[in-house]
This record gives structure tokens, sequence and C-alpha cells, in this order.
């Protein structure tokens, strides 16, 4: 039975972070006819994390309600590089950089979108054969006082850092998508909203209704504090292996395991579940989500063989070589922590010393002092969930 327009309303609304408007929503849903939902995308990188399935992962519950999706590819968008939330300019890439870095987004992305309902554009499409004519014609749109308004490009220009012409371009153009694609809705994080806006503006000067602005909220990283980001190393990559995803899922706190839950999976975590085993149930559909049943029971197992049962002896853990590595405790857990692509600072790695966490061969290390004899085989515990193997 097909779920009334109140009835898609609510379930559309949950988890995201604001909606412009959920009367306009609900009037559009009334309209009994499939809505035009746009996600854009630039892919300035091969692969994605977790933190960006949020967005994927409300455009297919557009799409089970039956609604058509159109995912953008932005080929031209990406060699701008999107300024939103950035201090500093980001690098230009190449086309062929994107169009490369686009084949492998896609086959993540349909992990989560029903590929035969999803229309795949490129912005090229429209963006390549503008004149210069058309170009001013769009910039004149809208004022630079508009474009100024931007936090991101605020700061820079208050702190005197550099604010390239061709950043001020990348919210029309992103606008100009949605009048291109004639969305009813756009999907994006909370750091898009300058551009959603400026989208729906340049729809009402072409006589469009003006799309909705769903905003979802930006996912934190394992640190429980950043949103996920692979520059910042608190990322879970779609990509990831099964046994590193459940690893670094598993590391997460209990308070930002409620976000994962209703931001990854789309419901409330389960209250009566103990939090280690509601951890389990996390990390082991999210694995199977991104490969397979089998490889999500694997990595439990290997992780009950590592954790739940301490037999880390007859574990597959990661080899750290401590060549180079000051000869205190606090250095070596550190170093541990770099080499599992995770960054705690010196004062996090004291704490966690101190409360007994930090073992070699099961024996508590409680002064992040000592220069430990450490030797190749020993198990370097570092935490609940996380231990490395010292390297010959």
């Amino acid at each position: 039975m097909q779920a009334s327009p109140e009835e898609q309303l609510a379930q559309l609304c949950r988890g995201a972070a604001q909606v412009i408007s959920e009367e306009d929503l609900l009037a559009k849903l009334r309209l009994v006819r499939p809505l035009t939902v746009k996600l854009g995308v630039d892919p300035t990188a091969p692969d994605i994390h977790l933190g960006f399935t949020v967005a994927l992962q409300k455009l297919r519950q557009f799409q089970d309600f039956g609604h058509k999706a159109v995912l953008i590819i932005g080929d031209f968008t990406a060699m701008i590089g999107d300024p939103s939330g950035r201090s500093a300019t980001r690098p230009q890439l190449s086309h062929d950089k994107v169009m490369s870095n686009a084949r492998t987004f896609q086959e993540q992305a349909f992990k989560i979108l029903d590929q035969e309902r999803t229309r795949i554009v490129f912005n090229g499409e429209w963006l390549e054969i503008m004149t210069f004519e058309d170009i001013i014609k769009l910039t004149g749109r809208v004022t630079l006082q508009q474009i100024l308004q931007r936090e991101d490009f605020k700061t820079r220009i208050e702190q005197g850092a550099p604010v390239r012409l061709h950043e001020i371009m990348y919210p029309l153009i992103q606008g100009w998508d949605s009048v291109k694609v004639k969305a009813d809705v756009e999907i994006g994080g909370t750091d898009q909203l300058f551009n959603i806006l400026i989208g729906r503006e340049l729809q009402r000067e072409e006589g469009l209704p003006q799309q909705v602005a769903l905003m979802m909220p930006l996912l934190e990283g394992l640190d429980g504090v950043n949103k996920m980001s692979k520059s910042l190393g608190n990322y879970v990559g779609v990509s990831e292996p099964p046994a590193d995803m459940f690893g670094k899922l598993m590391s997460i706190s209990d308070e930002l395991m409620k976000r994962y839950y209703l931001l990854l999976l789309g419901r409330e975590m389960p209250e009566k579940l103990h939090p280690m085993d509601a951890k389990k149930q996390l990390s082991v559909e999210i694995v199977e989500r991104y490969h397979s049943t089998e490889a999500a029971q694997a990595a439990l197992d290997g992780f009950n063989t590592r954790f739940s049962k301490r037999d880390l002896a007859s574990a597959d853990l990661p080899e750290l070589c401590l060549a180079g590595v000051e000869p205190d405790l606090l250095s070596a857990v550190e170093a541990a922590y770099k080499l599992l692509g995770l960054t705690r600072t010196r004062g996090d790695i004291r704490r966690l010393i101190q409360q007994g966490s930090v073992q070699v061969n099961g024996e508590k290390l409680l002064d992040s002092k000592i220069a430990p004899a450490l030797k190749a085989g020993d198990i370097l515990r570092l935490d609940k969930t996380r231990a490395v193997r010292i390297a010959a």
C-alpha cells in the first residue's frame, strides 16, 4: 500500500537537520506524482566514506517511496572545487582525474541506491556548451554581496586569505544544475545550504517551482568531534576491508553510536541491547551492506577472537615497526594509533595509560614515561578494541 503524503513526510524528515520547508515538501508530495530529487556530488576522490552515505541513504528513501532520484556527477564543478567549509582554495583537478574518480564513485554509490531507478547525469552536459554570454547572464542573477555572505568566504577575507573568482562561481553552477533538471527537492549536507538556496533563487527567476532544501547533518568521525574526513583520519571508507571497517566502528563512543544508528541505518539504537551488543549489531549491518553477509560474520568472529575472547596472540594484527620511534610508552602508543589511521592527542593517550587500557602481552602499563622493553611478537593493546603486534 502506498504511503500517504503525511506518512512520507514524517519518514523523509526523520534525521534531517533542516527542511526548507516541510510545508512545501508536503504540498509537493500531495501532487501525487513522482518528485524529482537531486543529489549533486563532486568526485574529487576515488572513494567515499560513511559520512557521504548519509545523503545517499536519504535519496534511497525517496526512491523507495517511488520518487525519481537524480544523481548529478559534477564533472565540471569538481574541477572548481566546492569552497563550502574550506579555509583555503581547493587544488584544481584535471577532467581526466575527475572522470576516473567518478567511475569508482558510482560503483560505491550503487551499493545504496537502486541503479535501475537512478538517473545519472554529468553537469558538463550543459555547462561545457555555455557561451561567455551565457555565463555573463548567469552571473547577473546574483549580487557580489549575496555571494560574500557565505561564512567561509567572509572568514577567509577577514583573515586575509585569498578567495579566487572561480570559487565564487561554484554556488551559481550548482544552482544552475537544479534549473536544468527541474529539481523538486535537493538533498545536501548542512554545509551546502547556501548553494541550495542559490538554486532556489535561480529556479524562481526561471519561472520554475522552487526546490525544497533537505539538509542532512554532517556525520561526526570516529573521534566524535570533527566531521568525518579523510584528511583528519577519522573516517570509515566504504571500500575498506571488512575487518578494518568493523574494527573502526567498534571503536566509537556509545553516544556517537546513537547518531550512527539514526544516520547510517535510519533507525533508533535498540534500547534493550547492551551497548557492546548494539555496537556489534551496527558494525555487522554496515559491513554487510558494503561487502556481504559472509564478510560481516567473519569480521565479527575475528573481533570476538581478538577481544571478547582475549586471544590476541593468535589474531591477525597490524604490525608496528618501532624504528625511529622514541623509546617511551607514550610514543609507542601514539605510533600505533597512526599505524591504524587514527589520531589521538598525547593527553588522550596518557589518560588511556592511567586507566589501565594500555597493555603489553596482557600486563597493564600505568606509567607513560617508562621505556618498555618491547620485542618482536609482543602484543601492544591500545584500548578495548585495538591492538598491534610489534614487528621484527
